[in-house]
């Protein structure tokens, strides 16, 4: 795990991450008060309120989705950046330099929403490595996810084998303070909402820094609201550079525009990885040696 990260935070990754790694997907029970996501809720009730119904084959139309949560509610950034989920993400989530924010996403499925197609996230990107991991979602429910409201559908083991076609998936049951974690490789979808009434939830998900993400971070949140974030939650949503060079601006690492930015163009600054300066010296050191054994 990471470096300061808190011994007990650090068990309870390790047991969540193996279980997410077995089973492809975990339910972590009272992760946060009820009364943060109540607080979290209420802030986004205007917004469900004046979304209009996504459209779509894959979004469906009796669905309300949208995304830039941590520009619309300042308790957004607790969720995204809970040191327990994020320790999970980043054990999850090695095959890169620095994880990123792909995106947050706001869900209402109406009443007779049908089930969602079944997919796996990682089919956003063209290419993949066996054994990479390249996705987490992170599901929080905003009232009690059942069976019958369209609770997330999970087939479990389904990140590492086709289920079969008899095979039924789980829903994902649980109370407002839990989290459904699962896998980018991980065969998953809403379910139906039987009931009468709307359910609503929050999907935060985290990739490897190095991929497009869904949600694209700096039109979701420029420079004068990123400046309002912790630095940590900041570098999430795409004010770090992923070493070696990607991601910048002007040549530099983007938190360059957290603090106070000039007219003038500031002139680039390598963002590399110590294994790269490493060998970078070792070029420039082995040339000036043979500079100076040149016959004068």
């Amino acid at each position: 795990m990471a470096d300061g990260v808190d011994s007990t935070i650090d068990e309870a990754a390790c047991r969540w991450h193996d279980a997410l790694l077995r089973d492809g997907y975990c339910i972590i029970p009272d992760l946060v008060g009820e009364d943060a996501v109540a607080a979290l809720s209420a802030d986004l009730d205007p917004v469900f309120e004046r979304t209009p119904l996504s459209e779509g084959l894959f979004y469906g139309n009796a669905t309300r989705r949208f995304h830039g949560l941590l520009a619309r509610t300042p308790h957004a950034a607790a969720f995204v950046g809970h040191p327990l989920i994020l320790a999970i993400a980043r054990a999850v989530l090695t095959e890169c330099d620095a994880i990123q924010l792909n995106l947050t996403q706001a869900v209402e499925l109406m009443p007779g929403a049908p089930m969602q197609p079944p997919h796996r996230d990682e089919e956003m990107w063209p290419l993949r490595t066996p054994g990479v991991e390249y996705l987490i979602n992170v599901m929080w429910p905003f009232v009690p996810y059942t069976a019958g409201n369209g609770a997330t559908l999970v087939w479990p083991g389904s990140h590492r084998r086709e289920p079969e076609p008899s095979e039924a998936p789980v829903a994902a049951k649980m109370r407002p303070g839990a989290a459904l974690l699962f896998l980018g490789s991980t065969l998953h979808g809403g379910g139906a909402n039987r009931s009468p009434y709307p359910r609503r939830g929050m999907i935060v998900s985290y990739s490897l820094g190095w991929l497009k993400p869904y949600e694209l971070p700096w039109l979701a949140y420029p420079p004068a609201v990123a400046r309002t974030f912790p630095r940590e939650i900041a570098a999430l949503a795409g004010y770090r550079a992923h070493r070696p060079n990607l991601g910048t601006w002007e040549g530099r690492c983007p938190s360059f525009l957290l603090g106070c930015v000039s007219a003038q163009p500031p002139g680039a600054c390598d963002t590399l990885r110590p294994e790269q300066e490493a060998a970078i010296r070792a070029f420039m050191d082995m040339q000036q040696g043979l500079v100076r054994q040149e016959p004068r």
